[in-house]
């Protein structure tokens, strides 16, 4: 009977283990709270330009960690309000940033039949040179907001700890500020104050060495794609932004392929601007970015083993490829 009650307390307590590891951590858990966004701009009085954003607030008015959000081309500070409200539910000031010249305005300024050529003139180098000098602007701005007492977002961020995300362009965008470089390593817009980044649909570059450009990111990645992820626009195909995780050499990355992702599963509009239904993948995108973020920024112990345990897995499919590199294993 002694050795029966024994085993019995051992597997309940194994039970018990199992259940407050699992009840433990869940990327998925929010709050019943309503999240507030609001919008403003940010001028650069240096280039003249003006960037609106909008901001996603947590309900707690304590300082905060960052997310600074990249929209795809054609897009807006109004994308992707999925991301913006489920981060800030998780306690992260999310900022969406639109990039004037490779906005909205390409292709709501221009007639049906020549919309596709104007997006394809958009996705330029000046462009692309642009966003990239628009993120330390608007990580100024937010240095500038925090120290204002006047300004109503006053010592609300905690810029000691910011993630930068976006989606296609927008994850060109992210890859150049984490440190990439363009033009054989001759041009950078490594963006000092950032502490991790999420890139969605990320790329390539157009010319050069991949393992040379992407050598000097070394702060943490996570990417994101799927096996449809082919370009609306360029020639770039869903096989090409799988040679952007093997060549984070020095960098933890993780990697996230998901079974018949196309390049618009990551958004909620396509490239003219209607709307789409969710789908599947916004519940294991919302997870691994949340872990990824709660890991990175949060210094979240238990975000790192669901990261690198079997918590990312129970949020794909069997068809996913789930991956992670030798840096990213073996960080505590």
């Amino acid at each position: 009977m002694k050795l029966w009650i024994s085993c019995a307390c051992i597997v309940f307590a194994s039970i018990a283990r199992v259940a407050a590891q699992t009840d433990a951590y869940d990327p998925l858990k929010v709050a019943d709270v309503t999240i507030t966004s609001k919008i403003f701009d940010v001028k650069d009085a240096k280039r003249d330009r003006t960037l609106p954003v909008r901001v996603y607030l947590p309900e707690s008015e304590k300082p905060a960690p960052v997310v600074i959000f990249s929209h795809g081309l054609g897009g807006s500070r109004d994308n992707n309000p999925y991301l913006g409200n489920h981060w800030a539910k998780r306690g992260y000031i999310v900022v969406f940033v639109q990039h004037p010249g490779s906005d909205e305005s390409v292709w709501k300024d221009s007639p049906q039949a020549q919309r596709m050529g104007a997006m394809k003139q958009a996705a330029s180098l000046e462009n692309y040179m642009r966003r990239c000098e628009d993120i330390p602007v608007v990580i100024d701005t937010l240095t500038a907001w925090n120290g204002d007492k006047e300004n109503p977002l006053h010592d609300r961020f905690d810029l000691k700890h910011i993630g930068m995300s976006g989606h296609s362009f927008g994850a060109t965008t992210t890859q150049a500020v984490a440190g990439q470089t363009i033009a054989g390593g001759r041009i950078s817009f490594f963006e000092p104050r950032l502490s991790a980044a999420v890139m969605m649909s990320p790329s390539i570059p157009a010319l050069g060495d991949p393992a040379k450009a992407f050598a000097s990111i070394k702060i943490p990645c996570l990417l994101m794609t799927g096996t449809l992820d082919d370009s609306p626009i360029s020639d770039s195909k869903a096989a090409d932004r799988l040679k952007v995780f093997p060549n984070l050499t020095n960098a933890p990355a993780w990697q996230i392929v998901f079974d018949k992702a196309t390049h618009m599963s990551f958004g909620e509009r396509d490239l003219q601007g209607n709307s789409e239904n969710g789908n599947r993948y916004h519940k294991a995108i919302l997870a691994l970015t949340t872990a990824f973020w709660d890991a990175e920024l949060g210094d979240d112990k238990a975000a790192k083993a669901w990261l690198n345990g079997d918590g990312a897995k129970s949020v794909l499919v069997s068809e996913d490829k789930w991956e992670l590199n030798a840096m990213a294993g073996s960080r505590p």
